[in-house]
């Protein structure tokens, strides 16, 4: 661990020979570099990158490069895939040299840029290549840190340090970082040698055209739900972060005439996967009816009809940055129960929007009671089932702050102005 915010930071201004030459501050163009983009998406951080990118256009030009055969020319917007696989179809599969790879193809390309923007670990290698070869300013969003998520070594294995390393390099040289919450800043200054200044908060948006409360079942028709009883509704990846388990554990202690519907997928590792189905399975043995689990990824119209319809939504994750997923039921008018961690009290505003459930966690960054923090969970998620009224003020308290606070427009003016002032340090 580094020394906290009054350490001295590793990165060196951008030699001024070095610098592209000034463009008018209407026209800054941004290069912003992502392992996910469209369709090739399995997380927040592909989202996130998807809708700044779309609404950055809208304010000046934006090439994304991402992990993927993208190809797309949308007026101000390009978006450029860059596969990945080794050039040689005999070698051993090696996913972080594969990454190293993709990176470095990223960073060879032509760019027309004044700015580069990167997108979790896997993109950072690139980031930092532009920075130091090209001159060009270095933003970097913060979507997670890797040593707050130590899980990561079992499905990494020492991978998990070239991760760590390469996120340390490019958060320590960055000439500014976004964090997508308070709590994600904080984070930021104690684990890295960065400057105060150079940290800036700037949360996560959400589509509140295409997240909205909606009355259509069409979409869940082929579930097997019971649409007489109520549900509460898990959506993410099977990943120790998530804290899947632990709500699984809770189950026992739910209201028996409510559902458990998990729309999950895409586990970290085999092992995780297994206990997963061993709990699901022990689940249906002793609780019959009550557990129904979607293993494939819906699309969105799906997804948007699972949140309407969800009498509670739960978010029990260990480490959550800023939690995108309660974002996204908040603006279909559904009410959250979600572990107080992270950037998740900045979303859910506890006993208006949902109900924060306290939570300790260890040095494994898993919680040092977890039998009581099931407990917490059930008991959280059964004082909303048995309250409707409650549920449905709740859900339209969520959707008022969606809308007001969290719009993908605002979040892409203030990525912009700070893109500018990178840019022209000393203008105005």
């Amino acid at each position: 661990m580094s020394d906290g915010p009054t350490a001295r930071s590793t990165s060196a201004p951008i030699p001024a020979g070095n610098r592209p030459a000034r463009r008018p501050t209407d026209a800054v163009r941004a290069l912003l570099l992502t392992r996910e983009y469209p369709p090739e998406v399995y997380g927040g951080a592909g989202v996130h990158v998807e809708h700044l990118a779309r609404e950055l256009a809208r304010l000046g030009p934006v090439e994304v490069r991402a992990f993927g055969r993208q190809q797309v020319h949308d007026g101000a917007l390009v978006v450029r895939g860059f596969g990945s696989g080794s050039p040689d179809p005999r070698a051993p599969a090696d996913p972080v040299v594969d990454v190293l790879r993709v990176g470095l193809a990223m960073a060879a390309a032509p760019a027309e840029a004044d700015v580069v923007h990167c997108h979790t670990w896997y993109t950072h290698w690139p980031g930092i290549l532009l920075r130091l070869r090209r001159g060009l300013p270095l933003v970097v969003t913060a979507h997670s840190l890797e040593p707050l998520r130590p899980w990561k070594r079992e499905q990494l294995g020492h991978d998990a340090d070239v991760a760590a390393w390469v996120e340390r390099q490019a958060l320590e040289s960055a000439d500014a970082i976004i964090a997508v919450s308070h709590g994600m800043r904080a984070d930021v200054l104690r684990l890295f040698r960065v400057p105060p200044e150079r940290v800036h908060v700037i949360p996560n948006g959400v589509d509140t055209a295409t997240y909205r409360p909606v009355e259509s079942r069409m979409r869940l028709a082929r579930f097997p739900l019971d649409p007489a009883r109520p549900y509460v509704l898990f959506v993410g990846r099977i990943s120790r972060q998530k804290g899947l388990l632990h709500l699984l554990r809770a189950v026992p202690d739910l209201d028996p005439g409510a559902q458990l519907v998990l729309c999950a997928g895409a586990a970290d590792t085999p092992a995780l996967a297994r206990e997963v189905e061993v709990a699901v399975e022990r689940l249906r043995a002793t609780c019959p009816g009550r557990v129904i689990w979607i293993r494939e990824m819906v699309d969105r119209e799906t997804a948007v009809e699972l949140y309407s319809h969800a009498a509670v939504f739960c978010c029990p994750s260990v480490y959550e940055p800023f939690g995108l997923i309660n974002l996204e039921a908040m603006a279909c008018a559904t009410p959250v129960v979600a572990t107080a961690v992270g950037g998740i009290p900045e979303v859910v505003v506890d006993g208006e929007t949902g109900c924060l459930v306290p939570v300790e966690i260890d040095p494994d960054g898993q919680p040092r009671d977890p039998a009581g923090f099931a407990r917490a969970l059930a008991g959280a998620l059964n004082r909303l089932l048995a309250d409707p009224a409650r549920r449905r003020a709740m859900g339209a308290a969520g959707r008022r702050r969606a809308e007001a606070v969290f719009g993908w427009a605002e979040v892409a003016r203030q990525t912009r102005a700070l893109y500018r002032r990178l840019r022209e340090p000393d203008a105005g």
